[in-house]
């Protein structure tokens, strides 16, 4: 029996978030170079939506999220890691839309 694949449609407010990699190490604006396994304080990420529910309102699939991922959901699919989370907790959206903005670009 060939295995059957289906379609992931999130509900009502939920976005399904990839990470992005991190490189590992960073630098700081000086130069000085921070080891992965340095301590921080909590630290937001960044992630591409891959999916959106019917009443989500300003996330779209392809934009790249700020979030805290230590308080979402992680699902497995297909050997991908996903995050679940509600709109609510998406913090910025880096996206081609042009509207209103900060004016900080990635």
């Amino acid at each position: 029996m060939p295995e059957l694949k289906l379609e992931i449609q999130m509900l009502h407010d939920r976005v399904l978030v990839r990470l992005t990699p991190e490189e590992g190490e960073r630098r700081s604006t000086g130069g000085i170079v921070i080891p992965a396994t340095a301590q921080m304080a909590k630290r937001l990420a960044w992630g591409d939506v891959h999916g959106v529910g019917t009443n989500v309102r300003t996330v779209k699939v392809a934009d790249r999220v700020l979030f805290n991922p230590e308080d979402q959901y992680e699902v497995e699919v297909h050997g991908q890691t996903y995050l679940v989370m509600r709109e609510r907790d998406v913090h910025a959206i880096a996206s081609e839309r042009i509207e209103q903005g900060t004016g900080l670009y990635l």
